[in-house]
């Protein structure tokens, strides 16, 4: 199969400095201020982005440098198929959180709500759009009644390498 190339469209820039204690999710980082710095040649692609509240980060988990296939994830004790779970180390190390757009000047976005390490490598941006991205959801498999404390749990070092 055909190696797959991602370079960077920017940087995310963010208080924390170490996985752990960081928010296991965004809406555990609420209040928290973001920047992202967008490489210059990509600086027209922000055009109309203003127009949306909210934004899809697509990201790298650039520290993570292994994985497994069964983990034990924040929210549980259990050993859980990596698929299952938003664990940041994967076979392929992408993450992706939903921000609050709080304004562009020039390369920089600056944002809300942001739950990844400083310096993380985005590799795109969406608009979030409710009406396509919050489905109504049916089940929630091994999380049914544990994601509402995602908010308050914080990052520890089991997936620090």
């Amino acid at each position: 199969m055909e190696l797959l190339n991602f370079k960077p469209i920017g940087f995310i820039k963010t208080p924390f400095k170490s996985k752990e204690g960081m928010p296991i999710q965004s809406t555990g980082a609420q209040g928290v201020k973001g920047t992202i710095e967008i490489e210059a040649e990509y600086i027209e692609g922000l055009k109309d982005l203003d127009g949306f509240s909210h934004i899809i980060l697509i990201y790298h988990f650039h520290l993570s440098k292994t994985y497994e296939l069964s983990i034990k994830p924040f929210m549980d004790d259990n050993l859980r198929g990596i698929f299952s779970t938003r664990a940041p180390k994967r076979p392929n190390p992408v993450g992706f959180t939903v921000v609050k757009l709080i304004e562009i000047k020039d390369n920089l976005v600056h944002i809300e709500n942001i739950d990844v390490i400083d310096g993380t490598p985005l590799i795109d941006i969406k608009p979030f759009i409710p009406d396509i991205d919050s489905p109504d959801v049916q089940k929630l498999g091994w999380l049914q009644g544990k994601s509402d404390k995602m908010g308050v749990k914080k990052s520890d070092n089991r997936f620090i390498e």
